[in-house]
Formats: structure tokens, sequence, C-alpha cells
């Protein structure tokens, strides 16, 4: 059955079909408006390449929290990363994490933006804060400012399945500002299973249990598994971290390239595996180019509703 994106009604554009893609595709990022400079800690917090097999050893939040702090949300590559301040039909409040891939277009979790269980449907509004941080003085700061957007998208696997099909849970945000051009994005890939096994990998997002959603945790470890629609690892996550990029380093220098999108701890990982890990949709190819049709769509000029 194919996948397709739909749109929020309220949104001014049309949802498109996904079309057939090849076994593997890459989308380029952008640096942003330093070219390649990086922060210090990402170069010491992030991993490239695949590491050696260690079987199914775990460290999760349930046992040592390996989770870092990151101190300089405003450079490379966290800038791309934001804080999403969700808001509810009724009032309700949520938070969650979203990326860049491109100057208006933000990937998130398909719960940050639709759920029956959260919402009863769609959120209402999501404010968007790239590389929100926290100083000393308990200040927040918003380096690149912030926008809210009412304008979303999720997988329709995801908004028919009343909350129960992990494997489609990916979402979109809508930006009427190019925030993105002050931040770069990421790029993105679809690659075979085959290429993704024992990758080490890269997750940084907004948990609501170290900052209470205002700092942003960064972790890193191995792919453990990985099935025709997910990626499961034995990186810390938390509550409010749903929707950061998964990312890999092919090779050490190589810019960050993300493969999926967080958003279950380990009760969403199936008993069968014999693992305990938290895992993400995969980008396989018919998302690859639902998220080039977002990419699209964003390109063009927004009209004003009502």
């Amino acid at each position: 059955m194919a996948i397709e994106s739909l749109t929020k009604p309220e949104a001014t554009f049309e949802a498109a079909a996904a079309r057939v893609a090849p076994p593997a595709k890459r989308h380029e990022g952008h640096h942003g408006p330093d070219g390649e400079v990086r922060s210090r800690s990402a170069e010491v917090f992030t991993v490239s390449g695949r590491g050696e097999s260690i079987g199914f050893a775990m460290e999760t939040v349930l046992g040592t929290d390996e989770r870092k702090r990151v101190p300089d949300t405003d450079l490379n590559p966290w800038r791309k990363i934001c804080a999403l301040r969700i808001r509810g039909p009724g009032g309700t409040g949520a938070i969650g994490t979203g990326w860049f891939i491109g100057p208006r277009t933000v990937v998130t979790a398909g719960h940050c933006v639709f759920s029956q269980t959260f919402f009863g449907g769609w959120a209402d509004a999501v404010e968007v804060v790239p590389g929100l941080n926290r100083l000393q003085n308990r200040s927040l700061v918003r380096p690149f400012g912030s926008t809210v957007s009412r304008r979303m998208s999720v997988l329709d696997r995801w908004a028919k399945s009343d909350d129960r099909e992990p494997d489609f849970d990916i979402g979109c945000i809508h930006l009427d500002e190019p925030l993105g051009e002050k931040t770069g994005w990421f790029g993105f890939a679809s690659l075979p299973p085959d290429e993704l096994v024992a990758f080490m990998v890269n997750i940084s997002g907004y948990p609501s249990d170290l900052g209470g959603g205002d700092e942003q945790h960064f972790a890193k470890n191995r792919i453990l598994h990985v099935s025709e629609r997910r990626v499961f690892y034995d990186v810390d996550t938390h509550g409010g971290q749903s929707g950061a990029p998964v990312w890999i380093h092919e090779e050490e220098g190589r810019p960050p390239l993300v493969v999926a999108v967080h958003a279950y701890g380990i009760g969403a990982t199936p008993t069968a595996l014999g693992i305990v890990a938290n895992s993400a949709p995969r980008i396989v190819p018919e998302i690859y180019d639902i998220f080039e049709g977002w990419l699209d769509r964003d390109t063009q000029p927004t009209t004003a509703v009502g």
C-alpha cells in the first residue's frame, strides 16, 4: 500500500502522493551562514562510522544515563535542531523536538503534530525554537528567534492508524518564515538496511527530564537492529526528544546524514527481537520522496487564510 502525506485541513496547499524511489538516495544538507565550522562539543560528542559488534548489551536511561548537555546550541549541528512548544485545540501543552531539512521545513515525529491520544487529532499550533538554550542565570536564549506555525503534515498511515503504527510516526511543520536560512539544515538519506547495520548513531533533542525541555541533550551509540521500516538502537532518550534527528557520519569528517526520526522508547520494541532498545521510523525511499515533496511545497509562496 502506497504511503501519502496528509496535510492539516487549515493549510493552504494540497497533499501529494509518494513516488517510488530507488533503494538509496541522499539529499544534501546546508551548513548555514558560517560554512563548515562546527562546535567544539560536536567534535567531542559525535561519532562516525560503524562500531565493533558487542552483542545486545544495553545502557539506557533505565540504567546509566549517558546523555550530555549541549552548551553551544548556536553552532553546527545543534542549531539545526529545534525545541517545539506544542499547543492542542483545547489549550493542552506538550513539548517535542524537530530539525530542519530546508529553510521552511521542520521534520518531527507524527505524534508531535497529530495525535488522537494527546490532541484528539491535529495540534492547533507549534512554536519552533532553533537552538533553544538556558544560561547559568536560568534565563532562556533563543539565538535565532522563533516562529509559530499552524501548517502541518503527517504520513497518512499515521493519521489513519489511531496512533498504533509506530513505523509511520513521522510529521512535518511548515514555516511561513525561512528560519532555516539562519541555521542551515540537515542532509537526509534513504539507505538499505544492510548499510545501516552496526552504524554508530547520534541523537540530540529536548527532553523533559533534563532541563524541562529548555536544554538540548545528546547521546550516541550503535544500531542494534534494522527492520523494514524502523531502526533500533541503545541510545539514551526521554520524553520530549520525540522527533529528534537520528544521524550518522559515514566517515570521519563527513557531514551529518539523518537516516531516521526518533519517536519511541523501549515500550515500542517488539519482544520477538530479544533486545532492549529505543527506536525510530526509517527514512525509506517512499518517505524520502515525501520529504522532497514537503520541501517543494515549502518553496511556494504562502497565502493568508481568513
